[in-house]
């Protein structure tokens, strides 16, 4: 009785182990397909689509929609999961195939370039007016990341030469730089931001709300 009830123990402890091991070693093989690598920058004249495809559903539905010369590359950009497309030289051709992913296939597209060093700036800015959030509506925005320096708020006004505000794309703040239904005036805005070295996209304005319409330069 004694050895049989050891064998058993024996035996139901090497199964539990075995269980165990199971788990750990799917759990690392999961951890291992889900972890995403970072979005390579663009090279210098690139312009990139960054798709956003969180699941293997939406990143096989853009590929089937795409032809076999266009390549795609599943990348993490800030919190999002996208599909990266690059090696277009012109603007017009990286938004004729936002404009096409969207109408096809249902997803969004964000079109970004490769920036250079932003310049410094020491003038401070401050809100001016109230918080009042509110969708843009119809049209193109182009946005610029000002990496917790609202200062440079300041620079960015100086290419617009016009008021620049404070808004949400994608549950993080961006700088306002410019809000028009005129598809040339966007790119041509995102052309000057981008070449004096800011990191500006360029999105449908409909996905962005407007938290402050201008922010004050001292």
């Amino acid at each position: 009785m004694h050895l049989n009830f050891v064998q058993r123990f024996e035996t139901i402890s090497s199964v539990l182990l075995l269980a165990i091991a199971g788990v750990i070693n799917t759990t690392i093989s999961v951890n291992a397909q889900q972890k995403i690598p970072v979005c390579q920058p663009p090279n210098p004249g690139e312009y990139l689509l960054l798709v956003i495809t969180p699941t293997g559903d939406y990143q096989r539905q853009l590929r089937n929609a795409l032809p076999n010369e266009i390549s795609t590359t599943t990348c993490q950009y800030l919190t999002d999961t996208v599909s990266r497309i690059g090696g277009f030289k012109r603007i017009e051709d990286a938004n004729r195939w936002a404009r096409y992913i969207n109408n096809i296939v249902g997803l969004s597209a964000i079109i970004t370039t490769r920036p250079a060093e932003v310049a410094q700036q020491a003038a401070a800015t401050t809100p001016t007016v109230s918080y009042n959030p509110k969708p843009l509506g119809q049209g193109y925005a182009v946005l610029v990341d000002y990496f917790n320096r609202p200062e440079i708020a300041n620079s960015v006004q100086q290419v617009v030469g016009g008021n620049v505000g404070f808004a949400s794309y994608g549950q993080r703040p961006y700088l306002l730089a410019t809000h028009t239904t005129n598809q040339q005036q966007a790119y041509k805005t995102l052309q000057q931001l981008n070449e004096r070295g800011f990191f500006a996209i360029l999105v449908d304005s409909r996905k962005v709300v407007l938290l402050r319409s201008a922010v004050k330069v001292q």
